[in-house]
C-alpha cells in the first residue's frame, strides 16, 4: 500500500470526528415531559368553560417553544394549558407545537391566526443571516394576525431590533425570583383583558422580569397590569433600580394591522392552574386573534 493510500482512512477518521464534534456542539432539541393526570386535572378544572367572545371564524394557533439558552420547566405545562384552553372554550385550536425554525416561512405561517412564543429564549432571528425568517414573522403579524408572548418571550431577538421592539421588552434580569410572592396591581381595571381581576390587586408566586426602557415604554404599548411597589415585599427585593418602580406584567400593542399580547407570568407551573390568570390569558389570545375588540390599544 502506498503512503498516500494509507493516509485516506486517517483523513476519513478525522472528518468523521469533526462531524461528530460539530453535531455534539449543536443545541439538541429538548424532550418535553408528559404532565401527570393530577396536573392536567388542575389545569382543566381552573380553565374557563367559554370563550370571552365567540370567534369570528375558526382560529388556529402555532406554539413555538425553542430555547437557545435557559430552558423553562413550565414549557410543557403552558403547551398543555393552551391545548386544553382551545378545546374547552372553542376560542382557537392549537394545530402545531414545535421548536423547529423551519416553520417561519411566509407559506407555512399562512395557516395560523396566532403565533405563541412560549418561554422561548434567545431565538436566532437575524436580518443579515435569516432575513426570510424575520420577514415572515413580521409580515405575519403586520398583515392582521396575532403574536402572543409568554414569560421568556421577552428574552429574545438580540440580533433583530424590530423583533425586540415588537415584543416591547428586553430581558435585563429578574430581581423578583420564582420562590417569592409578589403583588400585582391592575393598571386598566375597566379593560376587557383584565375583567377577571375585577380591578383588585392580587398576589402571585412567579418569576418577574425587569422591564427597562427604552424598549419597554408606556408610550409604545398599553400596560394592563404591573408590579405593585406599594407592597413592602415586592418593593423590598435586592438590587432595585429607579426604573423598577414601573415594572410591567402584561401589555398589548398594535403591530401594523395585527396585534401583540404579552404577559410576563408563566415561569412557575401553578400559574397555569390559576383561574384568573387563565382567563386573562384567554382574553389576551382572543385579542391577538382579532376576535376580542378593545379600546385604547396604546
Amino acid at each position: 500500500m502506498s503512503q498516500r493510500s494509507s493516509c485516506v482512512p486517517l483523513v476519513l477518521l478525522a472528518l468523521c470526528l469533526h462531524l461528530i464534534s460539530t453535531v455534539s456542539q449543536a443545541e439538541p432539541s429538548k424532550k418535553l415531559r408528559d404532565l401527570s393526570d393530577a396536573e392536567i386535572g388542575k389545569i382543566t378544572g381552573a380553565m374557563p368553560s367559554d370563550p370571552a367572545v365567540v370567534p369570528k371564524q375558526p382560529r388556529k394557533m402555532l406554539i413555538f417553544w425553542r430555547c437557545e439558552g435557559y430552558y423553562h420547566q413550565s414549557i410543557p405545562v403552558v403547551n398543555q394549558a393552551l391545548e386544553i384552553m382551545g378545546k374547552k372554550t372553542g376560542a382557537f385550536e392549537v394545530t402545531v407545537v414545535t421548536d423547529d425554525y423551519s416553520v417561519f416561512t411566509q407559506e407555512s405561517l399562512r395557516q395560523f391566526d396566532v403565533v405563541c412564543l412560549n418561554n422561548t429564549v434567545r431565538l436566532k432571528f437575524n436580518p443579515a443571516k435569516t432575513p426570510e425568517q424575520c420577514q415572515a414573522l413580521l409580515d405575519f403579524v403586520k398583515s392582521g394576525k396575532g403574536l402572543v408572548g409568554i414569560h421568556a418571550a421577552a428574552d429574545n431577538f438580540y440580533e433583530w431590533p424590530d423583533g425586540m421592539e415588537m415584543m416591547g421588552n428586553k430581558f435585563t434580569g429578574h430581581p423578583w425570583r420564582s420562590n417569592g410572592t409578589w403583588t400585582i396591581k391592575i393598571d386598566k381595571p375597566n379593560h376587557p383583558l383584565t375583567a377577571a381581576f375585577q380591578g383588585k390587586s392580587f398576589k402571585i408566586s412567579d418569576e418577574i422580569y425587569r422591564t427597562d426602557p427604552p424598549v419597554y415604554s408606556r408610550e409604545k404599548q398599553l400596560v394592563l397590569m404591573s408590579l405593585d411597589m406599594s407592597d413592602p415585599a415586592t418593593a423590598g427585593v435586592d438590587d432595585l433600580k429607579p426604573t423598577d418602580q414601573d415594572t410591567g406584567i402584561s401589555w398589548i400593542k398594535p403591530v401594523g394591522d395585527g396585534r401583540l399580547f404579552y404577559t410576563g407570568l408563566g415561569h412557575n407551573d401553578p400559574v397555569l392552574w390559576n383561574p384568573l390568570v387563565l382567563e386573562h390569558l384567554l382574553r389576551g389570545i382572543q385579542y391577538a386573534a382579532g376576535d376580542l375588540e378593545v379600546p385604547n390599544e396604546k
